[in-house]
């Protein structure tokens, strides 16, 4: 795991509406993922955001769909996938996945990817935005999508 060669992309994304959707399992994950999203949104100035809890990551792409035809600018969806010993780990992964860019793409409006699939909950932890984690994935979702937004903006006038 590396943030080498990651972008700075810290935006000044004021104004901007925006919609947090989390899945609800893995608790200690998901409270890390969200709050890196949040800190994420208050330094790009983003003050009009809803948070929206999702059953499970499979339910990440019907929640931000909905979110991203009422008028929300930015989507950002939080999950995290633990590989288990079963193939639900590829489905649910891949049915989120391709979900979320299905959105994005049909929609217009950028979505945050801030699904983790981990082989482990140590990967998972890692990766959080917790004290002790690597990387803070939940920040990193949201400044992709501001920074999308702003080019956007840019590209559609």
């Amino acid at each position: 795991m590396s943030g080498h060669g990651a972008p700075s992309l810290h935006v000044d994304a004021a104004g901007a509406r925006v919609a947090v959707v989390a899945s609800s399992w893995h608790d200690e994950v998901m409270d890390g993922l969200l709050a890196g999203a949040q800190t994420a949104l208050a330094d790009a100035g983003v003050t009009d955001v809803t948070v929206l809890r999702a059953p499970g990551s499979f339910e990440l792409p019907i929640i931000a769909q909905a979110c991203a035809t009422s008028g929300y600018d930015a989507v950002i969806a939080l999950g995290v996938i633990i590989r288990g010993g079963t193939p639900h780990f590829e489905y649910v992964s891949a049915a989120a996945t391709d979900g979320l860019a299905r959105v994005a793409l049909d929609t217009g409006v950028p979505v945050g990817f801030g699904l983790l699939t981990c082989d482990d909950e140590q990967q998972a932890l890692d990766r959080a935005g917790l004290p002790d984690s690597r990387e803070d994935k939940g920040r990193e979702a949201v400044e992709a999508a501001l920074a999308t937004w702003t080019v956007l903006r840019g590209v559609r006038g």
